[in-house]
């Protein structure tokens, strides 16, 4: 468990009403949670969750198998050449061993470097699903200790007042920017990896 995982049930409560609040009222023209809702497509208590979902321990755990599996094509690569073995067998195993030594390592586009760079990407990945739930955390807890929160405290004014609908803008705008930022450094990451070698589906 995290700090993500320590404080979401106690702020998912207030992003819900933050909602409530938005639903009812709808933020205040040209407020900035309008362009975060259009980049994260979620309201802020299912984006938060979603951001919970990610699961760095799984990448860790695909790393080190990857490396091996990068070893193990430099490995097979290394095929005998024919030697003294000559004539028309001969040559057609040598032609085959050197596209088999070719498919598994040495070339930007071999199986070798195709596991390296699925390994990396993971590694890559999760290092940002780390600092992706450590930044929701701190968002969170400032959050829970906002002004806006206290502004919305309690039952939820029908309708609801100003103060009420400026501070769920706030408060939402505020979580779903920093979701979206880190939503757009994992494009970054994966735009990246597509320009080295493709690499192995994780």
């Amino acid at each position: 468990m995290d700090r993500l995982d320590q404080v979401l049930d106690s702020a998912i409560p207030l992003l819900r009403r933050a909602e409530d609040v938005l639903e009812l009222a709808g933020a205040p023209p040209g407020h900035p949670v309008w362009g975060h809702l259009r980049r994260v497509r979620l309201m802020p208590a299912d984006a938060a969750r979603a951001v919970a979902e990610l699961r760095p321990a799984a990448l860790a755990e695909a790393e080190p198998e990857l490396r091996a599996g990068a070893r193990v094509c430099a490995g097979a690569a290394a095929l005998p050449a024919p030697d003294e073995w000559e004539g028309e067998a001969a040559d057609a195993y040598d032609d085959q061993r050197r596209r088999t030594a070719a498919h598994l390592s040495g070339g930007p586009d071999s199986l070798e470097e195709r596991f390296e760079a699925t390994a990396d990407l993971a590694a890559a990945l999760h290092d940002w699903m780390i600092r992706a739930r450590d930044n929701l955390a701190s968002t969170l807890a400032d959050a829970l200790t906002s002004a806006e929160a206290l502004t919305l405290t309690g039952p939820v004014s029908f309708p609801p007042t100003s103060a009420e609908t400026v501070a769920a803008a706030d408060l939402s705008a505020h979580v779903l920017r920093v979701i979206a930022d880190d939503y757009a450094e994992a494009e970054d990451l994966l735009e990246g990896s597509r320009q080295l070698a493709d690499p192995i589906p994780l």
